[in-house]
C-alpha cells in the first residue's frame, strides 16, 4: 500500500530531513512511526500526502508512484487517503453530521450518498446519536472520533494519524487504539506517528524509528526487521 524505495528529502534551507529511507506497508497492516522531533516523521508524512516532492528516490501509494501525480491530480490521490490530527480541525459552527460529511460533499457524492455514509460512519466511532449536536458540546474523545469518522467516511485504503492520542488519557487512547485496530482488521493500512512509547509499548505492532531522517529501526511484529 505504501512503498518508500531510498526517498529523501532536503529542504530549500539545506536540512535533509529525510535520507534514503526504505520501507514498505501492505494493506491491513498497522504501523507505528517514532523518533524525536525533527527526526522526520512529519516530512515523511507530507510526503505521502503529496504535501511535500522527495528530492529523490520513489514513494509508491496503491500501485501509483507520486513522481507521476501532476499537481492538478494531488486531489484525487487524496481520497485514497484518511488523515487524522492531533488537533482535530473540527468545525465548532456546524454538526457532527455536517464535519464528517464534508469530505464527501467536496468530493461531489450525492445526498443520499452522503448520508448513508455519514451515518455509517458515524456507527463505526460510537456517535450516531450525536449527529446533530455541535462537536464543542462533546468530550475530547468524542471529537477524536469525530476526526476519524471524518477521515474514513470516503473509505479509504490508508490512514494516516499524527499524535491521534497525544490530549487524551489512557483509557481514551485505548479506545482509539481499538478503532484504528478494527479498520486494519478489514483491509485498511494505518500509519501511526506518535511520540507516545508507552502507548507504543502495550501494542505489537510493526514500529518504523527515524533519528536524524534516518530510517534506523523496522521491528515487525513478531521480531525484528532492517
Amino acid at each position: 500500500m505504501i512503498q518508500f524505495d531510498r526517498v529523501s528529502k532536503r529542504y530549500a534551507n539545506g536540512t535533509d530531513a529525510l535520507s534514503n529511507v526504505s520501507f514498505t506497508l501492505p494493506a491491513g497492516e498497522l504501523t507505528f512511526l517514532t523518533g524525536h522531533s525533527g527526526a522526520g516523521k512529519s516530512t515523511l508524512l507530507k510526503l505521502i500526502m503529496m504535501i511535500e516532492r522527495p528530492t529523490s528516490g520513489a514513494v509508491v501509494i496503491d500501485n501509483h508512484n507520486l513522481s507521476g501525480v501532476s499537481n492538478s491530480g494531488i486531489p484525487f490521490l487524496r481520497r485514497k487517503i484518511g488523515m487524522v490530527h492531533q488537533s482535530h480541525h473540527l468545525l465548532f459552527d456546524r454538526s457532527v453530521y455536517d464535519n464528517v460529511a464534508l469530505p464527501l460533499i467536496i468530493a461531489g457524492f450525492k445526498p443520499a450518498d452522503i448520508g448513508k455514509r455519514v451515518r455509517a460512519a458515524l456507527d463505526k466511532v460510537g456517535l450516531l446519536n450525536k449527529e446533530k449536536l455541535n462537536p464543542i458540546m462533546l468530550s475530547g474523545g468524542e471529537q477524536q472520533r469525530i476526526g476519524i469518522a471524518r477521515a474514513v467516511v470516503n473509505k479509504p485504503p490508508l490512514l494516516l494519524a499524527d499524535e491521534p492520542t497525544g490530549n487524551l488519557d489512557p483509557a481514551l487512547s485505548a479506545e482509539i487504539m481499538d478503532l484504528f485496530e478494527d479498520f486494519a482488521r478489514v483491509g485498511v493500512s494505518v500509519l501511526i506517528a506518535t511520540h507516545d512509547l508507552t502507548l507504543i509499548a502495550k501494542y505489537q505492532h510493526r514500529l518504523l524509528t527515524l533519528r536524524e531522517g534516518t530510517l534506523v529501526t523496522d521491528r515487525e511484529e513478531d521480531g525484528y526487521g532492517s
